[in-house]
């Protein structure tokens, strides 16, 4: 029996993360972007992260990131960031369970104020988690502070099995098409996913029942703009394209004054997020910023398709950007050592989806 690795699995509001501490493959690369750009099917660091995604050690919506080396002394540590089909430019929910983990693992000393900042390198830049522990030092939430985040481009029609959706596109690490769900219903009437995934007659909403339903637009609202020129990162190129579709359901205003809506997020080729979506808030929080509809120091409800929230808000403006902050909790679930045995031919292993 060959032992692999260690991981520290965590879930931010019940989306999962598997940290890898210690990568038992070299990670090449001067920078983490550039890691990312290097991890490439057939190198190690791919076989590894099949290993680890792949069924029967992980599954089709598993999460996760190997630490690495930081760009420079500015920051603790950086982040390959992974899921089943590759290798992420930006992972919200992962910065909040990596930030949790820094604090309890002691790989970042509790700060006395109760407020303990975690600076990470990703690929789409610096980011920072501020842990915010109990009087035992145990983490009680998490606020990941993102990249500046900007509204795209808006208004742009996209062709789906269910007529034309119209989408915005926003920059929150990734780029991800922002869809009013309820524009669905208007564009096929209403439907429900049953078993197969065909549309059934039931109202268009953010819930469990019509996830299959929305998974498949997802893929088509992605594969649509696979090649729509706002797409195109204008400083990076390995940062373009779009990641994620999110389904927003809008709730309106809640009696404190905060802005309550529901999403769903269907990244890379068909994941579902069952957090909020942390990168994807952060882009949310742009593009409602840019329309006037998140006012000035109002906070973002924000609730997934399992019911779990983060709130967020703008932190800082600039010209044509936000510095998003969006909160919520990171809790860990497992420490796990895998193994592999020579006679196992499930290896790296499999998906069904």
């Amino acid at each position: 029996m060959k032992t692999i690795c260690t991981s520290f699995d965590f879930h931010t509001a019940g989306e999962p993360f598997r940290t890898v501490a210690e990568p038992p493959v070299e990670i090449p690369g001067a920078s983490v972007a550039e890691r990312r750009e290097l991890a490439v099917p057939g190198s190690e660091v791919d076989d590894l992260r099949r290993l680890l995604c792949f069924e029967p050690r992980g599954h089709a919506d598993m999460y996760g990131g190997f630490i690495t080396e930081p760009d420079d002394d500015g920051a603790d540590f950086g982040v390959l960031f992974w899921h089943k089909d590759g290798f992420s430019t930006a992972c919200g929910h992962g910065t909040m369970a990596l930030g949790a983990w820094a604090v309890s693992s002691g790989i970042v000393a509790v700060d006395p104020s109760g407020t303990t900042e975690v600076t990470i390198d990703v690929p789409s830049g610096r980011v920072r988690a501020q842990v915010h522990t109990d009087t035992k030092g145990r983490a009680t939430s998490v606020d990941f502070v993102n990249v500046p985040s900007r509204l795209v481009a808006s208004g742009i029609t996209v062709d789906t099995s269910l007529g034309q959706v119209t989408v915005d596109l926003a920059w929150g690490g990734a780029i991800y098409a922002l869809v009013d769900v309820a524009q669905l219903g208007a564009a096929a009437g209403s439907f429900q996913a049953d078993e197969v995934g065909r549309l059934g007659e039931v109202s268009c909403e953010v819930v469990p029942e019509n996830l299959t339903a929305l998974i498949a637009v997802g893929r088509e609202i992605r594969a649509g703009l696979a090649d729509h020129r706002d797409t195109v990162h204008p400083e990076d190129d390995r940062l373009s394209g779009v990641y994620g579709t999110i389904f927003v359901d809008r709730f309106g205003t809640l009696p404190g004054g905060e802005l309550h809506q529901r999403n769903v997020t269907v990244f890379a080729d068909g994941q579902v997020d069952r957090s909020p979506c942390g990168s994807g808030t952060a882009a949310r929080v742009a593009a409602l910023h840019a329309a006037g509809e998140l006012r000035p120091g109002q906070t973002l409800v924000h609730e997934s398709i399992v019911g779990t929230t983060f709130r967020a808000r703008v932190l800082e403006e600039t010209d044509d950007s936000v510095v998003p902050v969006v909160t919520g909790s990171a809790y860990r679930v497992a420490t796990s050592t895998f193994e592999v045995d020579p006679l196992d031919d499930l290896v790296p292993g499999f998906v069904l989806r």
